[in-house]
């Protein structure tokens, strides 16, 4: 049992450690409500903005090159209770030459709440990152 309890304590200790730094870039803004992430081509930045009662999930994805077709796309995921499965219910895509944005309809919930984004480039699955915040 006790071997048990230690495995998932290293399961749940290895993923926070992976949502660690998606979040901090998500906790500042750079003054224009959209999040100060480290500059990576193909790696998306996601955050989130309160809007209302609710909160709505942005995130962008930066290209390797101007010709480059991207594709972005954000989600809103909920957890009613402690290991029940993530539900999204909010999800926007954008696929453009270029720089990619997208944002989720508003969304109002007392759940926990996780913001992802899956981007790169969009005719390149196995290059695409998915990169989401911590649960809040």
């Amino acid at each position: 049992m006790r071997a048990r309890i230690a495995a998932l304590m290293v399961a749940v200790a290895g993923i926070t450690a992976s949502m660690a730094t998606p979040a901090s870039a998500a906790s500042t803004t750079n003054g224009t409500g959209e999040a100060a992430c480290i500059a990576a081509a193909n790696r998306p930045c996601v955050w989130l903005e309160k809007d209302g009662g609710g909160v709505v999930g942005v995130a962008h994805v930066s290209p390797a090159s101007s010709t480059q077709l991207t594709v972005v796309q954000v989600e809103v995921r909920t957890q009613r209770a402690w290991g029940s499965p993530w539900v999204t219910v909010a999800s926007a895509t954008t696929v453009t030459k270029g720089y990619a944005k997208a944002v989720t309809p508003r969304v109002v919930t007392g759940d926990l709440k996780m913001i992802c984004a899956v981007g790169g480039p969009a005719l390149e699955a196995e290059h695409q990152v998915t990169t989401c915040t911590a649960p809040f």
